[in-house]
Order: C-alpha cells, then structure tokens, then sequence
C-alpha cells in the first residue's frame, strides 16, 4: 500500500468513525428536551426516566465523539500539511467557530447532567435545548469547512499561493448551504430512526413499557420528518452539485457522453474501460430535469474532462446509489408510521412493526456514510477542487501504515467501549423499570 492510499483510508476511517458519534450527539439532545418538557408539562414519571435516560446516552457518545474529532484535526495537520498551510488561513474561521460551539455544547451538558436539583426548572430545560443548538452549529461550521473543499472561494490562487484572502466569503461559500442542510436533516433522521429502532427492540422484550412506547414515538416523529424532507435537501444539493461540480455528477450517475435528454440511472454496475453502465434501468430525460429543471436540458458526461480528473467511477456509482436506496427505504417506512398514526394507531405496536423499526435502525447512518462517500470521492483527484491535488498535500513523513493500523485499532477499541457503556446504560434502564 502507497502512502497516499495509506492516509486515504485513515482518513476515511476516521471519519466514519466520527461522523456516527457526531449526529448522534448533535440531533439526541433535541429528543432529551421533548421528554423533558413533557415531563414539566404532564408530570409523568415516565418521561423523566427518558430524559434521564437520554443524557446518560449523550454524555458517551459526546466523549467518544470528542476524541474521535481531536484525532481527526490533528490528521489533517499530520496527514496533510500543505493542505493546511494553504487552507489554514483562508477556512480557519469555521474551525475556530466550530470550537467555540463545541466548548457551548460541553457547559450546556455539564450543567444538564449535574444540575437538577440546583438549576431552576426551565433554566435546566434550557441548558438541555442549547446542547442540541450548539451541537448543530457545530455541524454546520465543520461543514462550511468542507464545502469550502468542493467549492473554493474567497482568495485569488496566483502562482501557487492563496493572495486577497476573504474568510468570510470563504465560510459561506456556493456548497454550504447545501450541504449543511441535508447533513443535518441526514443526522436527525439517522439518530431518530437509530434510537426508534433500538427501543423497538426493547419493547418487544418488554411489551408493557411506556418509557420504550414513548421513546418509539418521539424519536421517530423525528426521523420521519427529516427522512421526509431528505429528498427535498438532497434534490437542492444534487443541482448545485451539477453547477458546481459537473463530473461529480456524471460520476454519480455514470454517464460517460455529454448529452441533452439524460437518462437518470437506477442501479447498474459501470465499466470504465468499456464506458457503459450493465444491468441499469434508465429513466429517460430524469436526469436532465433533477440537473437543470428541463427534460431536454444538456448534462456534462464524463468525455469533457481528462481522464486523470475523473473521480473513481464505480465507487462513487454504487455509494451514491446504496444512498438513495436507504433514504428511499427510510421514507417508504414513515409513510407507513404517518398512515398507521392516522387511521390505524393499533398496528404502531404489532410485533412486525416493531421488527421493522428494528431492521431500520442503522439505515440512516448507512445512508451518511455512502453519502459521505459521495462527496469526497466523488472530489477526486482534488483536496482542493481545482486548484490542489490530494497527492499534494500529502506529508512527506515515511511510514504512514504504520499509523493507519494504530488508529484502527484505537478506533476498534473505542467501538467496544462504547458498546459496552451502551449495553449497561440499557440493562441499568431495564433494572429500574422492573423494579418500578
């Protein structure tokens, strides 16, 4: 394995890893405050054991989540210095709002977890509320960041160095807004039907619970009303991906010929040397109209860029359609959860309902990371969308395997501890309810 696919993959892991902790972590706090307020409102116990509950699963992914993000900003200096040397300067406002925000979430859950009997009511109410706020602009500035990768701005690139440097103009760049958006609808929909699953599962085990009955309910009200609105972000970030990035797009749907009517493809396995795509079924001129609004509109093809500029083809194909698929299966089920609130409330607590949630409970994260893999392999061979190359920016430093395998490993471990303290955050859960 070559360096720059040694730090590829760390990277890659890395973020994977993170991206897990960090929707939880900024989407949960927004369900605590529900339960919470329900239980100012009503009084029942039942919401105040959710509550409870809930910040006990914040505090460990907010920890784990804090390391796995420390690791990731010190790989990017590591990793890639002359990335950062030239983009420190320009994108280090993001990162340093995005630090401010994260030490707002870790005092607003502080005085969330120590201060019920201390803390007037709706001041603790708040504190719960600016978790979650804090936690979302935190999103939102690490995003900013990375559309700033996919669409640079605010400087003038001459001779390799970046002069009139505007980070403000940088921050809120043409990707931003996308992307953030439906990042942020994708975590609210991955943690709601993430925890809607996992107290499904429990509820087969324990039909009578009310916690897991209301745990259900709120956390997939959630999850259907950000998988519902996905499409809607995910549409307005694929036409400005087809302004901004038309290669990413023909990599997207593999499309070799530049061409006006252009089919949108649903599955098919492409080959690059042969430049077509088997086993699609083709929805002529759908294409053109998610692109530009027009059936007959013309969508770049592959053809109009070199070939060492396309992104990797294949990956980028089968990520961009296992995302869809997830995303169309999350909103398929919350139709279902908005007709059987309707008419037939009954069958919301059917075994094979309650299955259901169950299977769907890691379709939502699926769905970001292939999401995620969209977006940054469908960048490549670009750091820096036309302007640095990734293997310029990678270190010089020998032996990168070496690092990428202690990572592994330190993430292997991380993924156990936090399987463990969420297995005996849920047997504690499940003690007090029986002796209840």
């Amino acid at each position: 394995m070559n360096d720059l696919l040694a730090a590829r993959y760390q990277m890659a892991i890395s973020l994977a890893f993170h991206i897990v902790y960090a929707s939880i972590g900024m989407t949960l706090p927004f369900f605590m405050f529900v339960a919470h307020l329900k239980w100012i409102r009503t009084g029942k116990e039942v919401y105040l054991q959710l509550t409870r509950a809930w910040s006990r699963g914040i505090a460990i992914f907010f920890a784990i989540g804090a390391v796995s993000g420390t690791v990731l900003s010190f790989e990017l200096g590591l990793l890639w210095p002359e990335f950062m040397k030239h983009a420190g300067p320009i994108i280090g406002m993001p990162f340093s709002w995005e630090g401010a925000a994260f030490f707002v979430e870790a005092i607003a859950l502080g005085l969330f977890l120590y201060g019920w009997k201390m803390l007037n009511k709706w001041v603790h109410l708040t504190s719960g509320l600016l978790i979650g706020i804090s936690g979302v602009a935190s999103g939102f500035f690490v995003i900013a960041a990375n559309g700033w990768m996919n669409s640079p701005e605010g400087f003038d690139w001459i001779n390799g160095r970046a002069i009139n440097i505007d980070p403000v103009d940088a921050m809120f760049n043409a990707a931003w807004i996308s992307q953030s958006t439906h990042m942020v609808f994708a975590a609210f929909a991955a943690t709601g039907f993430g925890v809607a699953g996992l107290h499904a599962i429990l509820l087969l085990k324990n039909r009578t619970s009310e916690l897991h009955k209301s745990a259900v309910k709120i956390a997939l009200t959630f999850g259907v009303v950000a998988s519902l609105i996905m499409p809607i972000s995910g549409d307005f970030a694929a036409k400005n991906v087809a302004k901004r990035q038309p290669e990413k797009l023909a990599a997207m749907e593999s499309l070799f010929e530049t061409q006006a009517h252009a089919p949108l493809l649903i599955g098919g396995i492409p080959d690059v040397e042969e430049q077509e795509v088997r086993m699609a079924i083709e929805i002529p001129g759908f294409l053109s109209f998610l692109a530009f609004g027009k059936t007959n509109a013309e969508v770049k093809g592959l053809d109009q860029f070199p070939p060492d500029e396309w992104p990797p083809v294949l990956l980028t194909h089968i990520s961009f359609q296992l995302m869809v698929l997830f995303g169309l299966i999350m909103a398929a089920i919350s139709i279902l959860f908005i007709a059987f609130s309707w008419r037939w409330k009954n069958t919301l607590i059917a075994s094979w309902w309650l299955r259901l949630l169950g299977f769907s409970m890691p379709l939502g994260f699926l769905a970001i990371e292939t999401g995620w893999m969209v977006t940054e392999l469908g960048r490549q061979p670009w750091i820096i969308y036309r302007i640095m190359r990734t293997e310029e920016a990678l270190t010089q430093m020998p032996g990168i395997v070496f690092p990428l395998v202690l990572i592994s490993l330190v993430y292997l471990i991380l993924s156990l501890l936090s399987v463990y303290l969420m297995r005996r955050q849920i047997r504690y859960v499940h003690e007090n309810l029986t002796n209840s």
